[in-house]
């Protein structure tokens, strides 16, 4: 894997104050493991830990920044409110609700999960208005937004819509959605950016991670910085932790990252019956 001296949270570049390499909690619903590879990664160096309410592990994920010998501040802590809970009264209350179960007193970043069931663009983003003006989140944020949802948030929000977090990774590019977000001067946050797994399976980028000595993952989360896309990998385990920090010393050059422009394939692994029709 990639050789360097040992990287520091300084190390990794940010994006409007926030970290471009963080944690994804997905699916670490167990108490004890979500614990433990939460206050890991932030002793790694990690400093950007993202959840949500529906993966049902915000009390676990505070414990772990508890747990961290690192002081809450230098944390940027993201969640997400569920698709049942976007009328107005419903995103007031279950906030501070994921608030209290993450054991902070304010979120760096809150997104509206989908675009869907209970979400209407003036009433959804007015209450993120709302707790933005009492100081319990700094930033609003949306994900799986397409352009035209963007479009319609950005008329319906008083606060300019900070992030969107999406499924991106070089086997699903994004390109009309990154162009639209650069144009927008909206940051775009990369979740499953591994494609759960299938990078390990593209030639292209096994050929450019055997050229520098590195893994299929740190080439992935490489072109994504490279793109300016902050990522989210998911991991529990040290090794799969470290090797996904060590992204960070690992350099493409111009010609990786065309090979990896190149690579021709829209295989999108999230798409649930509620996603945007446009998908």
């Amino acid at each position: 894997m990639v050789h360097q001296r040992e990287l520091t949270p300084s190390d990794v570049p940010a994006a409007s104050g926030m970290p471009m390499l963080g944690l994804g909690t997905w699916q670490n619903d167990d108490p004890e493991q979500c614990a433990e590879s939460v206050a890991t990664a932030l002793e790694t160096g990690y400093r950007h830990v993202d959840t949500a309410q529906a993966y049902g592990n915000e009390e676990w994920v505070g414990s772990g920044i508890a747990r961290a010998d690192v002081a809450r501040d230098d944390v940027f802590l993201a969640t997400k409110v569920w698709i049942d809970n976007l009328a107005s009264e419903d995103v007031l209350e279950t906030t501070r609700a994921s608030v209290d179960r993450l054991g902070v007193d304010s979120l760096d970043l809150l997104y509206v999960h989908w675009p869907a069931r209970e979400y209407d663009p003036a009433d959804t983003l007015g209450a993120l208005t709302e707790l933005q003006d009492e100081g319990l989140i700094e930033r609003i944020g949306v994900s799986n937004f397409e352009p035209e949802h963007l479009e319609t948030a950005q008329d319906a929000c008083e606060a300019p819509i900070f992030a969107n977090q999406v499924e991106v990774h070089p086997l699903l590019q994004q390109e009309e959605l990154r162009e639209y977000c650069a144009d927008e001067g909206i940051e775009i946050v990369a979740y499953s950016p591994l494609a759960r797994g299938k990078v390990f399976d593209e030639t292209t980028l096994s050929d450019i991670a055997e050229k520098h000595d590195a893994s299929e993952a740190q080439v992935s989360l490489a072109w994504l910085r490279e793109k300016g896309i902050t990522a989210v990998p998911k991991a529990t385990s040290e090794d799969h932790l470290r090797d996904n920090w060590g992204s960070l010393a690992l350099d493409l050059d111009d010609e990786d990252v065309r090979r990896i422009d190149d690579i021709d394939r829209e295989d999108r692994q999230v798409h649930p019956s509620f996603a945007p029709s446009s998908w």
